[in-house]
Formats: C-alpha cells, structure tokens, sequence
C-alpha cells in the first residue's frame, strides 16, 4: 500500500503538467537568444526555450506540420528516386558485405581443407615407403610384383 501514494502523486503530476501545456501551439529552441532561459510564452502562441549558443534551433514543429507529419506518405505510396536510390545503395552495400564474408569463409575452408589433403598424401607416401622397404626382396623392380602365373 505504500507505493500507491507516490503512484498517485506522480500520475495527477504528469496530468496537471500535460492540461497545463495543451493549449500550446508549438514550441521552439532559439539559439540566438542565450540570455533568460525563464522566459516562458505560454499565451496562445508558443513556448519558447531558450538554452545557450550553438543547441538545436528548431526542436518542436508547427502543430500543423506535426499533424501531417505522419501522413506525407502512406505506406502504399509511390517512393521518391531518392528513397529508391538510397536503399538501393544499402542493398548494395550489404551484399557486398556478406561476399566478403562468404569468400573469407570460403579462402579459410580451402586453406584447412589443402593442408589436411597434403598431410594425408605425405601420411600416405611415408606409409607406401615404409612397406616397400619391408617388402623389398632386392630386386629392382620387386619380384612379387612381376611374378607370372602360369
């Protein structure tokens, strides 16, 4: 029970401060005016801000450009030859990205898979020496190799 109280205050707070700015139009950032950040038009007009030199000038919109802010354009609408043009370009950018990753995987696989290949083919040569030392019966070529049967 004791965190419904402050729930409460905070929520009548955050009422009180959005009844209280309703009534504004708009609101804007100036940078050209540093010099009262209390100066505060809270008629019919806008709410004005003022912080110090170099912010943002034009933070909040018109309400009329915010209203129609959304609805510029639809989701089923024609996309200008920029839009196009840029995520063409992300497209682009990102197929070639994964290429590059694609072809270092395959370099990495290529490189192991010719190294175990070579060292098999050297396990393999030793072993065939190996054996035809074992076998060797001084004859050049072996004898058992070249035995007719008849």
């Amino acid at each position: 029970m004791s965190w419904t109280r402050p729930l409460l205050l905070t929520c009548l707070v955050v009422l009180s401060v959005i009844t209280l700015f309703h009534g504004a139009d708009s609101a804007a950032v100036s940078d050209k005016k540093a010099a009262n950040p209390e100066v505060l038009k809270s008629s019919s007009a806008s709410l004005m801000l003022f912080f110090t030199e170099g912010a943002l000038s034009n933070v909040f919109m018109q309400e009329a450009d915010a209203s129609s802010f959304f609805k510029r354009r639809g989701k089923r609408a024609v996309k200008t030859q920029d839009e196009i043009n840029a995520e063409q370009r992300q497209r682009l950018a990102a197929d070639e990205r994964r290429r590059e990753y694609h072809e270092g995987q395959r370099n990495k696989f290529e490189s192991y898979a010719e190294e175990e290949n070579d060292e098999q083919d050297e396990r393999t040569r030793e072993k065939t020496e190996q054996w035809r030392e074992f076998h060797y019966d001084g004859l050049d070529p072996s004898y058992e190799y070249n035995r007719h049967t008849v």
